[in-house]
Parts: structure tokens; sequence; C-alpha cells
């Protein structure tokens, strides 16, 4: 039987997610006291306009424009508003009124988490997001507690779910970009501006959370390396499947050691060869995944919906049980860990491996002066696959060449490429892919 007095819950936000969530809290408000230890009651939905139409229907006496008062009536606070401003501001409001934060606003939290982290631990709130990183995919929780007794070394994720469907469409029915993200759109995977998603965007963002959450440092999102699939081409794509790989948008969060203790991390994403019998190769469609390499607990791996209105709800009540539950137990809020204050590393620092394709004159000597060119920078080459394309008939068409290299740093690797693509014999340099999951 409960006795603690039903906890308010404000609701900010009635789109997709907000919708899905209020529906849900409504509709199973008994079984989620039972867990919770108290009633839940939604106290209101803060929206901009009370007429719009909405895809989930709404209890009418529910909806409010007054978004301030319905905060500070609130024990809980659910933020599902999306974008920097107001969101910010409300955020703010709730925090110093002293309710506990649920959000799903990732670009909130990777360019503001700081000052919210600070604020909630100040005030003795507490502040939820396993929503913001993944959908469905509880990973926000384990990396916060299951795995804060270890050693979190790598973190490889895919963590957009519109740019695992375009390259995945490209790999399994050989679409291009475009026709798969035309698809994409059509089935609603990518929004009619779909840079966020195709730029690498909306994968930094939450790049930037989870490396500041594993790693326990502030990870700012200026300091996350991007780069987007909008020059991927079908040619690589089919030339990394025939040689065994597969090309994903990774999220890459890595703990980088010196051997002297003066450790740092490292954030990126851009699109990469990953073999096919990773784990990884094997997410399909839309969906997301996590893969966690850690010191004791070994390789761990995440998997399921990155995003859609019912399957986010999922997470956000999650974190509503939660955030209950302490109220209950009462006691100030937990405080994030981010005080290892590790040395942010830049794109150059990392260590990796790549695939470099050239056209280059087809003579004698080209090997020998492309060879010269890896020596100089310290690159071992791995691989050289070799291909003659001409028109029938023309004399010395140019050839291809697809290499492979050994382990070395990146700033060795860009001046190699650097150095080729000035070099009198390569016509072209036609791609370089980064290949990680080795």
């Amino acid at each position: 039987m409960i006795e603690y007095r039903n906890l308010r819950i404000g609701l900010l936000g009635a789109g997709n997610v907000g919708s899905q969530v209020a529906s849900l809290l409504l509709e199973h408000q008994t079984e989620l006291a039972e867990r919770a230890g108290a009633g839940l009651e939604l106290v209101g939905i803060a929206v901009r306009n009370e007429s719009n139409t909405r895809r989930t229907e709404l209890p009418r006496e529910l909806l409010t424009t007054d978004a301030e008062s319905l905060i500070l009536s609130s024990d809980i606070v659910i933020e599902l508003m999306g974008g920097i401003e107001p969101a910010r501001e409300l955020v703010l409001l709730a925090l110093n009124s002293g309710a506990d934060v649920i959000t799903a606003n990732k670009a909130l939290l990777a360019t503001h988490g700081p000052e919210l982290f600070e604020l909630a631990e100040q005030v003795g709130a507490q502040l939820y997001y396993e929503a913001a990183v993944g959908g469905a995919i509880p990973i926000i929780r384990p990396l916060h507690d299951s795995l804060a007794g270890d050693r979190v070394k790598r973190i490889l994720g895919i963590v957009n779910g519109t740019t695992n469907f375009i390259l995945d469409r490209m790999y399994t029915s050989g679409a291009t970009l475009e026709q798969a993200l035309k698809l994409a759109t059509e089935l609603g995977y990518a929004e009619a501006d779909p840079t966020a998603d195709v730029g690498g965007f909306d994968a930094a963002q939450k790049a930037a959370i989870l490396a500041s959450l594993a790693f326990h440092t502030v990870v700012p999102l200026e300091s996350v390396y991007r780069e987007g699939i909008t020059n991927i081409t079908l040619a690589q794509v089919e030339a990394a499947k025939a040689a065994g790989y597969v090309v994903k948008l990774l999220a890459i969060c890595e703990r980088i050691e010196d051997g002297t203790g003066s450790d740092g991390v490292s954030a990126r994403v851009y699109p990469a060869l990953i073999p096919e019998k990773h784990p990884l190769a094997a997410v399909h469609g839309a969906k997301n995944a996590v893969f966690v390499e850690a010191e004791a607990a070994g390789d761990l791996m995440f998997y399921g919906a990155g995003a859609g209105g019912i399957q986010t709800a999922s997470a956000v009540l999650g974190d509503v049980v939660s955030a209950a539950r302490r109220h209950v137990i009462g006691g100030p809020g937990i405080a994030e860990s981010r005080h290892a204050n590790l040395q942010i590393l830049p794109i150059s620092a990392i260590t990796t491996r790549y695939q470099i394709t050239l056209t280059v004159v087809d003579r004698s000597g080209v090997l020998a002066e492309i060879a010269e060119i890896f020596r100089n920078h310290n690159v071992s080459v791995e691989t050289l696959v070799q291909s003659v394309e001409g028109v029938t008939g023309e004399a010395n068409p140019p050839a291809t060449l697809v290499i492979g290299t050994h382990e070395a740093s990146e700033s060795s690797l860009s001046a190699t490429v650097a150095d080729l693509a000035a070099s009198t014999v390569v016509e072209t340099v036609v791609s370089v892919l980064r290949v990680e999951g080795l």
C-alpha cells in the first residue's frame, strides 16, 4: 500500500515523445505508482499552443501555456521541448525550485551540461537523462552506476538511426546516398532538413555526453571532432563490402594513455570501416548500438531502438520512477562524477588505421614513389590492391590503388595523405576512411 503523498509531475512539451509520455503516465498510473512507492500525478503539460492538433489526444484540461507556474507547482519536471532556449531557462528554474528534472535534450546537455549538473548538486536535486542518448537503449545508467567502479577504455557507438539506415540501405540494396536519404525521409527517419543527422551534429552531441560520463571529465561539444556521411559514395560502400568491411557512422569516445599517468580523452564522430565480424556491423536499419570496452567487465553491447516516440518514452518513464523513488527515500541527489579532469585531446593525437583509395598514373616506378611517401611519415602499409580501369584502347589508363595501413598516429596518416595528394604520380585521392573495431 502506498503511503507517501502523491508526487506532482509537470511535463514541458507535447510533441511525439511528450505525448507518448503523457499518455503512458495516465494509462499506467497505478502500476507506475506501485513501482515508485508514491502516486504519480500529471498536473499539467506546457505547450506553445493549446489548440494545436497532436498525434496523441491529450486531456485538454492538462494543457497550459504557463510553463513557469507549472514548474513551480511540480515535484518532478520532464523537459521534452528540445533545443537550447527556452529549455535551458526552464530547467534552471525547475532545479532552483528544488524539483528533480528529467530530460531527453541531448543538445542542451552537450552544450550546458556542466552548468545544469552543478546547479542540481548545489540545490540537492537530481538531473536524469537516460533518454538523451540511444533512445530506449539503457546506456546512461550502466555507465553512471554499473560501471562506476570499472575503467572504461573505449566506446564505439552507432547513435544516429537516420545515418545508420542510410548506410545500411547502401550496403544491402546498392542504393546511392541520395536514394537512401530520400527513402529515409519518406519513412519518417529523416527530417525535412537532415543536416543534424547526415552532418554528424546529432552524433557529436551524444558523443560529448557519453565521453563526459564514461571518463568522469567534462568534454565540451566544441572539442568533439566531427565528420558526417555526406561524402560517402556507393563505390566506397561496395569497395568496403568487397574487402570485408561495413561503413558506419561511429561516435568514438576513448581514453588514451601515454604511460606517464597523464591520460587524455578523445571524442570524435566520423564514418569508418568496421570488420563484418564486429558486433556493430550487424546493426541494421534505424537501430542504435553502443559497444563498451571496459578494463574489468570486458566488452559490452547495448542494442535497440535509438529513436521513436514510444521507445524514447520508455527511457523517460524509467527516469520518472527513479526520481519518485528518490523522493520517497529522501536525501539529496547524487552528484555527477565529472572530476577526473583528463586532458581533452585533438584528433591529431589518436592512433588509427586508414584505407586510402588513389588513382595514379600507370607507369613503372609509381609504387616505389608511393611507398617512399609512406616511409617518410613512418606509416606502414598492411594491404595494397591494384586495378586498372579505363576506356578500351586508351593508352596508359589510370590505375586505382586501395591501400590499407597499419596503426599509426592521425597526424602521420593525415600528413601522408597530404603528400599523396601533392604527388605528381597521384591523379586523385578518391577517398580516405578510418578503420575501427580491429
